[in-house]
């Protein structure tokens, strides 16, 4: 079971520069390494991240084997109005999560 870390100011003012950080707890299993039988390990990878506000795409990573588990993105936006973030990752195996938070803009 995935869990989702958000940070996102409950306030700003109108024209702040803002920070959102997102941290997911995921594995992220590359699908090179082998059991100690030789067998393949499964890839399983969160494959894309993105944020809307107010239905808006703000920002989108994809990401790729090499990415290290438990993947943190930390990007910036301009406060401009009240409203809510949604973020979805989206991965291997049928992996889909989804967060959201609000801000007030004054």
């Amino acid at each position: 079971m995935a869990a989702a870390l958000i940070n996102v100011p409950k306030k700003a003012k109108n024209g702040d520069v803002i920070e959102i950080k997102t941290l997911m707890s995921h594995i992220m299993e590359t699908g090179y390494r082998h059991t100690t039988t030789g067998a393949v390990v499964p890839r399983d990878i969160i494959t894309s991240f993105t944020c809307h506000f107010e239905g808006e795409e703000i920002f989108r990573a994809d990401l790729f084997p090499a990415t290290a588990a438990n993947p943190f993105f930390s990007f910036f936006t301009v406060a401009t109005k009240s409203g809510k973030f949604d973020f979805e990752w989206i991965g291997d195996n049928g992996f889909s999560e989804t967060a959201s938070a609000r801000i007030t803009v004054e």
